[in-house]
């Protein structure tokens, strides 16, 4: 075996014997999202906080889910309203969603009551000002009740716990350019990483991440269940820390 060989192996290849050791982060949530540095999430009455020098700071407004990353920080309302923080403010954006996630290459994507997929353009989610910017949503067809994009690549999954992949997604096509890709496997919820990162709950509670996942193989190649994290209901990853909700709202932050 050559060198180069061996050396594009090794690139190719994401290492799946790595240990986690998770602590108990302060405060209750349902919801959270890191990305870009950050870490925002909601808690069960939709307050919105944000981690400033290891102390929740609480938001003013009110969102069922929030959402940071390349785009800006992004959530959805009780009335499926959807709202971007510009400056120190929420301002509305037209159209309406139940999961927004802004962890695409400065694009959005997300999915509304009715299960339909939308993404809208770098154009627009970063120039995006309030009333009279343009908010061209783009459908993407197919069913999902939860969707997360990352580099190239984006990841939902449907009502019936159906793992979906989208590959050929970049700012300036948001579609993407390949059909739904299904991979083996069940959960309710997925998030992906603003480095490519994949990880996602089943309905029994349990987190798993999507191992073998790198440039040359962008879909990844199996599931490793992670027990660290204890029955949980929402995951995100960013930078290192894998952040857990755990069933009862507490919060743990997972290190590799």
């Amino acid at each position: 075996m050559s060198v180069r060989t061996v050396i594009l192996m090794v690139h190719c290849l994401l290492g799946t014997g790595l240990a986690m050791q998770c602590r108990k982060v302060s405060g209750k949530l349902k919801q959270i999202d890191a990305g870009v540095g950050q870490v925002f999430g909601v808690n069960e009455n939709d307050g919105i906080y944000t981690l400033y020098g290891g102390t929740w700071t609480q938001l003013p407004g009110a969102l069922k889910h929030v959402t940071v990353g390349p785009s800006g920080v992004w959530g959805v309302n009780a009335n499926n309203y959807i709202y971007k923080l510009v400056g120190a403010n929420w301002v509305q954006v037209p159209g309406l969603l139940k999961q927004v996630d802004a962890g695409g290459d400065q694009f959005i994507s997300g999915v509304n009551m009715h299960d339909d997929v939308f993404c809208l353009l770098r154009e627009h989610t970063v120039g995006y000002k309030g009333a009279g910017s343009p908010t061209p949503w783009t459908g993407i067809p197919g069913k999902l009740i939860y969707y997360s994009c990352g580099p190239n690549v984006c990841w939902g999954v449907n009502k019936n716990h159906e793992i979906f992949v989208r590959k050929g997604v970049f700012p300036a096509a948001c579609l993407g350019n390949t059909d739904w890709l299904l991979v083996a496997g069940k959960l309710v919820m997925i998030e992906v990483g603003t480095d490519g990162s994949v990880y996602g709950v089943n309905a029994a509670g349990n987190v798993y991440r999507r191992d073998g996942i790198s440039a040359c193989e962008p879909v990844g190649t199996d599931w490793t269940f992670l027990s660290e994290c204890g029955k949980s209901k929402h995951v995100s990853f960013d930078l290192g820390h894998l952040w857990v909700i755990a069933v009862d709202g507490s919060i743990r932050d997972c290190v590799v």
